[in-house]
């Protein structure tokens, strides 16, 4: 059977690009090594991404798909030996482990049901029993579209002087972030930005970039520690650690003129919209979704639980209707198909023509 021409791109990440951040990605290339122009324009590019992140302290942005962000918070935080707290209750909780133990470091993993809430009192119990220079966490569990509230053990790890990197890749940019109370708060540019891959943003308070400062550094493309030294203030071009990817950047400005148009409030409404309706629909097909509670769902991705042919449903609906889902990872590979409404494709009529699809393939 032969494709639709014409596809609609509903995957959580990454996203379909609006016609403006195309057209800024197709701009003349600029080299951001030689060109003193490229200093205003990557200062401005901080500037909005701090607005958006929420954050009064130093915003990074590094030239890698989201997963080098994750690398690079561990990588340039933990020194050999050292424990980390990994809380997990999905897959990429679970992953961050793998970042500590591979640099060095010691994991210890809370893992706890998935769909279920971490509680103040077991990661405060974890805290005094292994002293963690570090903890990490996910704020959305794109595998099976799960948002967690994290307020309650930020406070914990704060209090007890514990540095908190967060994985937002898939929240930040759709739904509000606690970022005022996080150290190393992750995204990316291909999920509620829509721009194209290959960007990681971070912001850095001053007490982890203290943490990194101290840390002996086993890489350097995977280190955050070049970029603290970088001199903004300059009439010149910028020296930044490697010649960075300018197209990107500038994908990534529209996206953000994009977000900061709308207002951040107007882009947090639209997405809870889109997964409200989203999720209404699935449920009349007889679709749950993953995690049972509608507080526990995020806004950006629906996880719905299908019988085991996951993948069928997706390939079906690809090419009756050009509409492209994903299936789940790992154990869910086959039991989970995900509708993507983030960043442009938060959208009521993307939504209604992607569950009409979905509704002549299962319905």
């Amino acid at each position: 059977m032969t494709e639709p021409s014409e596809k609609l791109l509903m995957t959580p990440g990454p996203t379909a690009l609006p016609p403006s951040v195309r057209e800024a990605m197709g701009r003349p290339l600029v080299n951001p090594d030689v060109e003193p122009a490229f200093a205003a324009d990557y200062r401005r590019i901080l500037d909005k991404l701090a607005t958006v992140h929420g954050t009064d302290d130093d915003v990074v942005v590094l030239g890698g798909e989201g997963i080098l962000g994750l690398e690079a918070s561990v990588a340039s935080l933990v020194a050999p030996g050292e424990t980390v707290l990994c809380l997990a209750n999905g897959l990429y909780g679970e992953g961050f482990a793998d970042f500590v133990e591979t640099h060095g470091g010691e994991a210890v993993v809370h893992s706890i049901e998935e769909g279920a809430a971490f509680e103040r009192s077991e990661v405060a119990s974890l805290v005094a029993e292994h002293d963690p220079v570090a903890a990490t966490m996910v704020h959305c569990e794109t595998p099976t579209g799960l948002l967690n509230d994290l307020d309650g053990v930020l406070d914990v790890l704060r209090d007890a002087g514990v540095i908190t990197v967060v994985d937002a890749v898939s929240s930040l940019g759709g739904t509000p972030v606690p970022t005022d109370r996080i150290d190393v708060c992750l995204g990316a540019s291909q999920k509620c930005f829509s721009s194209p891959p290959g960007l990681s943003t971070l912001s850095v308070s001053e007490r982890a970039w203290e943490k990194v400062e101290s840390t002996p550094q086993d890489s350097f493309y995977a280190s955050l520690e070049p970029w603290r030294e970088v001199d903004l203030d300059t009439d010149g071009a910028v020296l930044l650690p490697y010649t960075h990817l300018s197209s990107n950047l500038y994908a990534l400005e529209a996206s953000l003129d994009r977000l900061l148009e709308e207002g951040l409030e107007s882009v947090y409404d639209r997405h809870e919209e889109a997964a409200t309706l989203c999720r209404e629909r699935g449920r009349e097909l007889g679709l749950e979704p993953f995690p049972p509670t509608e507080a526990r769902c995020a806004p950006t991705v629906t996880a719905f639980e299908v019988d085991g042919d996951a993948g069928s449903i997706c390939e079906t609906v690809r090419e009756r209707h050009g509409v492209v889902l994903s299936t789940g990872l790992a154990d869910h590979a086959e039991d989970v198909v995900r509708v993507g409404h983030m960043g442009y494709s938060a959208d009521r009529e993307r939504v209604d023509v992607t569950m009409d699809a979905l509704a002549d393939v299962v319905g």
